[in-house]
């Protein structure tokens, strides 16, 4: 047969105590799910898609040219009505923070691309 453990609550502690005389800490309301959405994994992507950066092309980090990638960031940039620094700044900025958020998981050969990205920018901009 199966043992029955009685338990008993202990307003004062929070934690409960077995027949055993043993205490087990009782789950918080904050540690428990609730029953809305869960947040988001990777709170990089959510900064990508909803901040006041850019509107940025589906796919623009994945061209393969350098100079594709500073135009397209570029023309992003000077068409956004919701960016609220300079042009170049704010694509400079999205740039930087795609390559810091992908940190080692990006290949070699797309980091290269990208940081040859950052010169097309400046070139594009004037600030070479």
């Amino acid at each position: 047969m199966a043992q029955v453990r009685k338990t008993t609550h202990s307003r004062k502690t929070g934690a409960r105590k077995t027949a055993r005389g043993q205490t087990s800490a009782r789950r918080s309301t904050a540690a428990r799910k609730s029953p809305k959405r869960a947040a988001p994994k990777r709170w990089s992507q959510r900064v990508t898609k909803e901040s006041d950066a850019l509107d940025l092309k589906r796919g623009v980090f994945t061209l393969t040219s350098p100079k594709k990638i500073a135009a397209s960031l570029k023309r992003s940039a000077e068409h956004s009505a919701r960016r609220k620094a300079g042009a170049y700044r704010s694509a400079l900025s999205m740039l930087t923070f795609y390559i810091n958020r992908a940190g080692k998981t990006l290949p070699k050969t797309r980091r290269e691309r990208l940081e040859k990205a950052k010169v097309e920018l400046k070139r594009a901009f004037g600030r070479e």
